[in-house]
């Protein structure tokens, strides 16, 4: 259904995000400040170019993160302020790395404001996130609502609102007094023709028009008619008959834009660019504390057989553009002009290679493509350019799910789709999920994916 981008807080700018933001970063700065001035007597400059620049930084994270959004539950909106704050204190930590000036803070003191700051911002959330809901809660249910529509897509409608619970729907309205439906879910109160007296006698606020575009003259008609009407009149476009790609509506220049297959990078660029921050964040930090890993794993691979120790396949990466992603080697030389998928005890995979591909220890230099910008730690697997050839074609919307950075995991390798993809539908339900990943991603989809992932490790299909 078009709208899919929440609009409460667009970009951060609502309301509920900045009322809660600006309380919480008060008492970050002020708890920093008296740390600082309990530790070292003054509040140096280093402690506050810190404060700066965790109040500009939390502003795209959390916005990001949807920390502050209305509809989590508390402990939903706890887990997402959790991981915010580890997102920024991560950020605070690699720039301090990068720039050199770590060793001009005290360890107590960032510490210290580290597990203080999250504790006050939990105190500050609980309330204030209470009284969030209560006062949105009572606007949604003055806000009743009718579904001009009998038909499929007025069904679909009415169950996502039912579900949200985001306001009070009366029932249905028929665009034609002569086809009323039988064994419908929802009550139709009436038709068109009596549809004035129906907002007056249930106090509508809100019309949604969900017809079929083949009744385009009475969507029409229907806007001129209800325009000095107090109702919030709301057009629902059918359009489940295409594949969309993260779609939303916009406009330009005063006209109404629908996008109907959009790469989330372009679309939200700020949240492409706490995308890229985190990801090679996290990279850097996760190279330095597996360098006895990966350096171990180096000379196993080198002393198992002849060749390198890197395996760099060209893949496609973001927008279909060729990469080359690495991978510690773990098959004998041998001749590849025909691209072929590893299969369950394949003569090609030396002892060591067995292992490192049964832990995934041999993707671990894909960080360094993370690092590079070409990959991300999530997003949909890279395959190789002849498999992507192959696949096109056969499967609607393949090359689609290049319109994101490839990852190290994604979410169809935590659902169990891993390893060769011997059949047509195992690549199909593999490109589905991947799909749904960009229709739906958000840095906390990243972080959620991110931690299952290490318990997926030691899955059957990984050979």
């Amino acid at each position: 259904m078009i709208g899919k981008r929440d609009t409460s807080i667009p970009g951060g700018r609502g309301l509920t995000f900045w009322g809660q933001w600006l309380a919480a970063a008060t008492l970050l700065i002020l708890l920093l400040c008296t740390l600082a001035m309990l530790k070292t007597g003054e509040i140096g400059t280093q402690y506050r170019v810190l404060a700066a620049f965790a109040l500009f930084a939390s502003v795209p994270v959390y916005s990001l993160m949807r920390v502050y959004h209305k509809q989590h539950g508390y402990l939903v909106g706890l887990g997402r302020l959790l991981g915010g704050w580890l997102i920024l204190l991560s950020m605070l930590t690699v720039a301090a790395f990068v720039t050199k000036t770590s060793e001009l803070f005290s360890r107590e003191v960032t510490l210290t404001w580290g597990v203080l700051g999250f504790a006050l911002q939990v105190g500050l959330y609980v309330p204030l996130h209470g009284v969030s809901r209560r006062y949105h809660q009572k606007l949604q249910a003055a806000r009743t609502s009718l579904i001009i529509g009998t038909g499929e897509l007025a069904m679909d409608l009415a169950d996502k609102l039912v579900r949200q619970k985001s306001e009070p729907m009366m029932g249905l309205v028929a665009a034609n007094d002569h086809l009323q439906p039988d064994n419908l879910l929802y009550p139709i109160i009436g038709s068109l023709a009596h549809l004035r007296d129906l907002i007056a006698a249930h106090r509508i606020r809100r019309l949604y028009i969900a017809l079929p575009l083949t009744e385009a003259e009475q969507i029409e008609g229907l806007y001129i008619d209800l325009l000095d009407s107090s109702v919030d009149v709301v057009w629902i476009p059918d359009l489940r008959s295409l594949m969309l790609l993260n779609h939303s509506v916009a406009e330009i220049e005063g006209m109404p834009a629908i996008h109907l297959n959009e790469s989330p990078l372009t679309a939200y660029p700020t949240a492409a660019l706490t995308k890229a921050l985190m990801d090679r964040a996290v990279a850097l930090l996760a190279i330095l504390a597996l360098s006895p890993v990966l350096l171990a794993t180096a000379i196993a691979v080198k002393y198992s057989s002849p060749g390198p120790i890197l395996f760099k396949q060209k893949r496609h990466g973001w927008n279909g553009k060729i990469i080359k992603v690495w991978k510690f080697r773990s098959m004998r030389l041998h001749d590849d002009k025909q691209v072929k998928q590893a299969s369950r005890e394949d003569p090609r995979i030396t002892r060591v290679g067995r292992f490192i591909r049964r832990t995934s220890i041999d993707e671990l230099p894909q960080l360094f493509n993370v690092l590079q910008g070409q990959m991300s730690l999530v997003g949909p697997r890279p395959h190789a350019v002849a498999h992507n050839d192959y696949y096109t074609g056969k499967i609607d919307a393949y090359m689609a799910r290049h319109r994101i950075k490839p990852g190290i995991t994604g979410l169809a390798q935590i659902s169990g789709c891993r390893g060769e993809t011997e059949t047509l539908d195992k690549m199909e339900k593999r490109v589905e999920l991947d799909l749904a990943y960009i229709n739906n991603w958000s840095l906390w989809l990243d972080i959620k994916i991110l931690i299952k992932t290490p318990f997926t490790l030691l899955s059957n299909d990984i050979y």
